[in-house]
């Protein structure tokens, strides 16, 4: 094995050891948001509105997503990717330990919530950095014909952090009972972080600097403003990972999190029904999503994209009918399916965004892209999915909602270019000036 193949896979295993931690510490605040946020820190409003004031807390996260990507991805192509990787995940590491030891409403009242809503925040700024940097850390070593299934890996750190936060919850809830369980079970995971990053950071530590980016530095050529360069040379590149990527929020989010809403609070059945459900169905995308990559890497991102885009489009028409059964087999039928239709969209996806932008640009354009998308796809999904069912009472209201999210993301893969065989050192063509052709490069 050669000492570039062994770098390689240490990056890709650093990646994914990081962002496996910080979805991790990122899910427990999601999936404790639907279970455990509205008793503890909204015992003052009625059930509903208590579920809908944690969900927006948890949607902080969300609008702090894109300032975190605007401010890494300026230093991450400023002073380099594994230093701001490294920060990145202390950030999250600390903000979700400290949310394990807050006090409750019954403690200190509503300095409660808003210390929530502050530390959701600071996990959103977090992550906001951490998705940039580690699939382009994983893009830019190794072989550049398998960019697509070596991207892919950092998005394994989905339904890894989702199967660890999940399964940890699963099990305290399961030997515990309901009282001791909010009392203080439910803070055990959160608390389990602060060990967890320090594993993560020992693993980042020993990779090297990108290649790529070395070069770039060796030659000055680094960008001084990269953002607003990004804005200036790259405007079809961000618009087209903005629509890309909201499609594949919207229906992850209401697979993932407003199935738990609609099962316990509709359907009247135990939460466990949720939680195992989608634990299989993520379990699988542990192997899906890298082998989506991988074929993203023979068959092109877009068409493999486009594939899980049309399934999703046509399984969100079953998935609550599926629900509505009661019964367990097929409720794990409905998540498993979808969030294979989810593994085919996100196993390309971060190939297919990065390789938009060139080198000198790449982390802050990836980044500014997929985050922003992240307020309009995943903060908004579950809360409007509530609305949506509140309002019409049938959930074919949320699943049109679904449908219409994905066909944005297929425009998104429309005005986009085939990105597997585009050079990632490549400069971007400028737009031409004269208003006549109105065509733009490949990196516009």
């Amino acid at each position: 094995m050669s000492g570039s193949t062994q770098q390689t896979r240490r990056v890709i295993l650093a990646s994914l050891i990081g962002t496996s931690l910080e979805w991790y510490d990122f899910f427990l605040y999601t999936t404790a948001a639907t279970l455990v946020f509205p008793k503890l820190f909204f015992p003052e409003l009625d059930p509903f509105n208590a579920t809908l004031a944690s969900l927006t807390t948890n949607a902080v996260a969300f609008v702090a997503r894109p300032l975190g990507g605007v401010v890494f991805g300026h230093f991450g192509d400023r002073v380099g990717r594994k230093t701001v990787l490294v920060v990145t995940l202390l950030v999250m590491g600390v903000s979700t330990f400290l949310i394990g030891v807050l006090p409750g409403y019954a403690s200190v009242g509503v300095i409660a919530p808003i210390l929530l809503a502050v530390l959701r925040f600071v996990q959103g700024l977090g992550l906001g950095g951490e998705w940039g940097g580690a699939v382009i850390m994983s893009l830019e070593h190794g072989d550049g014909r398998r960019r697509g299934f070596n991207a892919s890996w950092p998005q394994v750190g989905v339904p890894a952090g989702y199967v660890l936060a999940t399964g940890l919850l699963t099990l305290l809830s399961f030997v515990q009972s309901d009282a001791a369980f909010l009392s203080w079970g439910w803070r055990v995971p959160f608390l389990l972080s602060g060990a967890l990053v320090f594993v993560g950071l020992w693993v980042r530590l020993k990779v090297t600097e990108s290649p790529l980016f070395a070069e770039v530095e060796q030659q000055g050529a680094k960008a001084k403003m990269p953002l607003l360069e990004v804005l200036r040379t790259h405007p079809r590149a961000l618009l087209s990972a903005f629509t890309a990527r909201i499609g594949v929020d919207v229906a992850f989010y209401t697979f993932t999190a407003y199935i738990f809403l609609y099962i316990t609070e509709v359907l009247g059945l135990p939460r466990s029904y949720a939680l195992n459900a989608v634990l299989i169905g993520s379990a699988l995308q542990l192997a899906l999503i890298p082998l989506f990559g991988a074929l993203s890497d023979r068959l092109g991102r877009r068409p493999v994209y486009l594939a899980g885009v049309v399934s999703a489009a046509v399984w969100v028409f079953a998935f609550f009918p599926l629900l509505d059964t009661k019964s367990f087999p097929l409720i794990a039928l409905a998540a498993v399916v979808a969030l294979i239709t989810h593994a085919a969209m996100y196993g390309p996806q971060a190939a297919f965004i990065a390789e938009l932008f060139s080198t000198r640009l790449r982390y802050s354009g990836a980044s500014m892209g997929y985050q922003v998308a992240g307020i309009v796809g995943g903060a908004l999904a579950p809360i409007i999915a509530l609305k949506l069912f509140q309002t019409y009472q049938t959930t074919v209201a949320v699943s049109i909602y679904v449908v219409i999210a994905l066909a944005v993301t297929a425009l998104g893969l429309a005005i986009a270019p085939e990105t597997r065989d585009l050079g990632l050192a490549a400069e971007p063509e400028p737009a031409p000036r004269d208003g006549v052709t109105g065509q733009v490069g490949p990196f516009a």
